[in-house]
């Protein structure tokens, strides 16, 4: 694995010793500084692989986002013939509506014309007959 800044070892190993420390405590604490920064930055390698991981998630959920809009595009467009088709059941029924109402509403006028000329001669013939009594 690189390393993910550059530590001068010898430098820290040489300002501990001067300080104080033994060589071997300088050592391992210098070993232990490397191995604490080794393990808690990311290197260039790192970030350019999460890049790459984030990337390609992206690319997943472009192609779920667009297989949801398909999906939702072709559920609306049957929906919509759904729709026109209920539509034009709903007007065959009204046109047939319309068509036994009118027929009723003819078969009431021939009844009524009936009724109306069968009036008006009985009442000529009533007329008549008082006349002639008269």
């Amino acid at each position: 694995m690189a390393e993910a800044i550059a530590f001068d070892t010898h430098r820290f190993v040489k300002r501990l010793t001067e300080s104080g420390f033994t060589e071997k405590q300088a050592e391992t604490l210098a070993e232990e500084h490397v191995a604490l920064l080794n393990a808690n930055l990311a290197t260039k390698a790192d970030i350019e692989g999460l890049r790459h991981e984030s990337k390609a998630d992206i690319a997943k959920v472009e192609a779920s986002i667009e297989a949801f809009r398909q999906e939702t595009k072709a559920g609306i467009e049957a929906l919509r013939q759904e729709t026109k088709a209920e539509i034009a059941r709903v007007e065959a029924g009204i046109d047939a509506l319309r068509h036994e109402t009118t027929a009723a509403i003819e078969a009431v006028k021939a009844d009524l014309v009936k009724w109306l000329f069968g009036g008006v001669i009985a009442q000529g013939g009533l007329i008549v007959a008082l006349v002639k009594l008269l």
